[in-house]
């Protein structure tokens, strides 16, 4: 079946792609605000989920994730951001302090599921990098 995975009673195939910004979309995760985030991985797993592709950018998360069918997005989300923003805080508590309150995460997110064109996807947020450098060197190049 190639792609598909099974479990009693079922053949599946769920993947998404899943976008979240940080708290106003502040330039923030970097440093060791990145280095933080490999919780990710640890509460996905617990899940039986996989990642496949996983991207942090200085305001937001780009994740391309397998979740089986008897679990809910937003309720994975919803713990994922949860769980990841206590870990930030008492990891670095200046920033609990200093604007957040007592959310780190925006409230909404992006999902979208993934099909025929997951290669498409997964490269586009593997080299999300490379695309934000480049349209950052144009608008830097017309502001002069």
């Amino acid at each position: 079946m190639g792609d598909f995975r099974s479990s009693p009673h079922i053949y599946w195939r769920c993947k998404y792609h899943i976008v979240w910004t940080a708290k106003h979309r502040f330039k923030i995760l970097k440093g060791n605000f990145s280095k933080q985030l490999w919780l990710i991985y640890i509460l996905w797993n617990m899940n039986s989920c996989e990642i496949l592709e996983l991207n942090v950018q200085i305001d937001h998360v780009h994740l391309v994730v397998i979740i089986p069918p008897k679990f809910s997005v937003s309720r994975l989300i919803g713990g994922l951001k949860g769980r990841s923003a206590i870990r930030l805080f008492n990891k670095l508590p200046y920033v609990h302090k200093k604007r957040w309150g007592n959310s780190f995460w925006a409230r909404g997110y992006f999902v979208d599921t993934v099909g025929v064109n997951e290669e498409i996807i997964r490269r586009y947020v593997r080299h999300q990098d490379k695309q934000d450098l480049e349209h950052d060197a144009q608008l830097s190049l017309q502001m002069k």
